[in-house]
C-alpha cells in the first residue's frame, strides 16, 4: 500500500478523535462557566421538591447560588435543604432558604411573595417549573378541574411574577425563566385543560418580555416533551403514534439534561429553547404552516388509539 495513503487513513480517525475530544472539553469549559455564573444570585425555584427542582437545587447550589427553594410540603423541603447542605461545602455555597407554596391556595399567593422578598429583600432569577396534569377526554373533565389547572399552571405562575416584578424593575435587572411544556406550542388530544394551560402562560411571557425588556429583565421559555422518571414506559406497539409528538426516545428529557439548558438559558439569557428530538419540532412548524395536516395527524391519532383500546 502506498505509505501516503496509509498515513492519510491513520491519521483521519486520529485527527477524529482529537477533534471529537476538543469538543468535550469545551462544553465542560463551558459547563463550568455557565454555573459559576450563578455564584451570590437569588434564585427562587417554584417547585423544589419535583425531580426537576431537585436537580436544578443541587446545581445551583453547588454553583454557589442563594436560593430560595418553594413547595407544597415543609418537611420534604427541609430534608432537601439538609441533603443540599451534606453534599457541599459550606464555605462555598448559602444556607437555602425555604417557603411553603401551593399555586393551588391562590389566597395564599400575597402572604408567599412577601415571604420570598424578605429571604433577601430582591432576587435575581424566578424559575417557574411547577406543573400540574391530566390526561382524559375534555367531555369527562370538570370545569373545577379545568380551574384547578388554571391555577397551578396558569394564574399561580403569574401571581408569583407580577409580585416580584416591581423589585426586579426598581433594580432594573432580573430574570424569569419558565419551564413550560412543549403543549405549550402545539396540543395534542385528551390534554385540552393541560394545554389550555400551557399556551395560556406561554403566552403571557410573550407578550410580557418585550413590555419589561427596557429595564434589562430577561423572560425565557423552556419548552420540553416531558420530564422522564426511572419507570418503565409502556411497549411502543401500544401507543398511538401521535403520542411521539411529546415523548422523547426512549424516556423523555432527564432532570439533568434539563437543567443542563436552564443554567445555559440562565448564562446566555436565551430567549426561547425546545429541549425535543426532531419529531415534535417538525409538529410545531406543521402546525404553522400547514395547520390542516397536523389537524389530520391528530384525527388520525385518536382513530389509531381507539382501535388500540378495543383490542
Amino acid at each position: 500500500m502506498d505509505p501516503a495513503l496509509t498515513s492519510v487513513l491513520l491519521l483521519v480517525p486520529c485527527g477524529l478523535v482529537v477533534l471529537a475530544g476538543g469538543f468535550y472539553l469545551c462544553g465542560l469549559v463551558v459547563n463550568l462557566f455557565s454555573q459559576a455564573s450563578v455564584r451570590n444570585k437569588v434564585v427562587v425555584i417554584s417547585d423544589a421538591l419535583s425531580s426537576l427542582g431537585k436537580e436544578c437545587a443541587s446545581v445551583f447550589h453547588k454553583g454557589g447560588a442563594r436560593l430560595i427553594l418553594c413547595g407544597k410540603s415543609w418537611e420534604k423541603l427541609e430534608v432537601l435543604a439538609d441533603d443540599l447542605s451534606r453534599s457541599s461545602d459550606p464555605t462555598l455555597t448559602f444556607l437555602p432558604k425555604l417557603v411553603v407554596l401551593d399555586f393551588g391556595d391562590m389566597a395564599s399567593m400575597p402572604e408567599v411573595v412577601t415571604e420570598v422578598m424578605e429571604c433577601y429583600g430582591c432576587l435575581d432569577v424566578l424559575i417557574l417549573n411547577s406543573s400540574l396534569k391530566v390526561k382524559a377526554a375534555a367531555q369527562s373533565i370538570s370545569l373545577e378541574t379545568d380551574k384547578l389547572l388554571m391555577d397551578h399552571n396558569y394564574f399561580g405562575p403569574v401571581t408569583l411574577t407580577k409580585g416580584v416584578l416591581p423589585s426586579m424593575v426598581s433594580r432594573r435587572t432580573g430574570h424569569l425563566l419558565l419551564v413550560n411544556s412543549i403543549q405549550g406550542r402545539l396540543a395534542v388530544p385528551f390534554r385540552t385543560p393541560y394545554a389550555a394551560s400551557k399556551h395560556a402562560v406561554q403566552a403571557f411571557f410573550d407578550c410580557l418580555r418585550p413590555e419589561i425588556q427596557e429595564y434589562g429583565i430577561s423572560v425565557s421559555t423552556l419548552s420540553h416533551t416531558f420530564i422522564c422518571s426511572t419507570s418503565a414506559q409502556q411497549p411502543i406497539s401500544s401507543k398511538p403514534f401521535w403520542s411521539f409528538l411529546y415523548s422523547q426516545k426512549p424516556l423523555g428529557v432527564t432532570p439533568a439534561e434539563a437543567v443542563r439548558e436552564i443554567v445555559k438559558t440562565v448564562n446566555d439569557k436565551r430567549k426561547e429553547v425546545v429541549i425535543a428530538p426532531s419529531l415534535p419540532k417538525v409538529a410545531i412548524y406543521t402546525r404553522s404552516f400547514f395547520p390542516n395536516l397536523f389537524f389530520a395527524v391528530m384525527a388520525a391519532g385518536v382513530k389509531s388509539s381507539a382501535a388500540l383500546e378495543t383490542r
